[in-house]
């Protein structure tokens, strides 16, 4: 994380654009300027602000936006919500999808339903998530008027009803990458010693692909899922811009066009926060899975 800071503070004070010039114009008085810079602190030395930058960070005080005037620390608790609910519902969805179609295909390898799989897999592969969105967006919510075109709704009811077809984009992209992995995964567990010595016993077929297969094939299928995770808060940041969602991703893309250096800090520091945290959670889970590391 101290890396994090580090390489977020250099990369805004080496990136070209005066953020004064960004928040007042072109066409800004040189004395508004001097006022923005030495408001913000911008005229100290560089290792006075990096300082000043690493304290911020530990208190998680992150000043004030420069063009909003408000703490960012409200745009975040206001704007992160969203993205964690984006994030959740896309990846319920692309479990609930995925794991079931993929061991459907092993269990029909090289059959007509594995062919359909691999092939929608491939395609969910190639296709980026802000041209399937946009098509999304254009058949069900602009032809058909079947959801709402921009916006997240307030209530819980409306908020579930603008988050289906943001999610659909991404559920429907980690439905072919969790379901191609646990096909993988099972079908290489199924060539097992153990699973053929299973079958040799007379035990039954459905105990063999659940019991036997899917319980050890869940080791590589939880690393998928945390990169998954991983792959699915970054694929919000388009999708919020497509459906025009309030969410960390929209409100880092704008504060990088203003050169807001407050947000900008704040919503890489939150994403960097997020990918340790998540990491982490795998190795835990690690542990919970396989008994021979918690022994080891």
């Amino acid at each position: 994380m101290f890396l994090v800071f580090t390489l977020v503070f250099i990369a805004l004070r080496i990136l070209p654009g005066d953020p004064a010039i960004a928040v007042l114009g072109d066409y800004a008085r040189p004395e508004s300027i001097a006022r923005f810079r030495e408001q913000f602190g911008l005229n100290d030395p560089l290792w006075l602000q990096f300082l000043k930058f690493l304290k911020d960070m530990v208190t998680l005080n992150f000043g004030n936006s420069f063009t909003k005037g408000v703490p960012v620390m409200d745009l975040i608790k206001y704007n992160l919500p969203y993205t964690i609910e984006l994030t959740i519902v896309a990846m319920l969805i692309g479990i609930a999808g995925g794991i079931p179609l993929g061991v459907w295909a092993a269990i029909n390898r090289n059959k007509a339903p594995d062919v359909g799989f691999r092939t929608f897999s491939l395609i969910g592969y190639a296709i980026p998530d802000f041209y399937l969105g946009a098509l999304l967006l254009i058949i069900f919510a602009l032809n058909l008027g079947l959801f709402p075109i921009t916006g997240a709704g307030s209530g819980f009811a409306e908020r579930m009803h603008h988050i289906v077809l943001p999610a659909t984009t991404l559920a429907l992209l980690k439905i072919a990458f969790i379901g191609r992995l646990a096909r993988t995964s099972l079908l290489e567990v199924l060539g097992k010693d153990f699973v053929r010595t299973a079958r040799a016993k007379g035990a039954r077929e459905p105990r063999v692909i659940y019991r036997h297969g899917l319980r050890n094939a869940l080791m590589p299928l939880s690393t998928g899922l945390g990169l998954s995770v991983l792959s699915t808060l970054s694929g919000s940041v388009a999708v919020e811009l497509v459906f025009n969602r309030p969410g960390l991703g929209r409100l880092l893309i704008d504060a990088i066009s203003e050169r807001d250096y407050p947000v900008i800090q704040a919503g890489i520091i939150i994403f960097a926060s997020i990918v340790v945290v998540v990491n982490l959670l795998m190795e835990v889970v690690y542990a919970l899975i396989d008994p021979r590391i918690r022994v080891k």
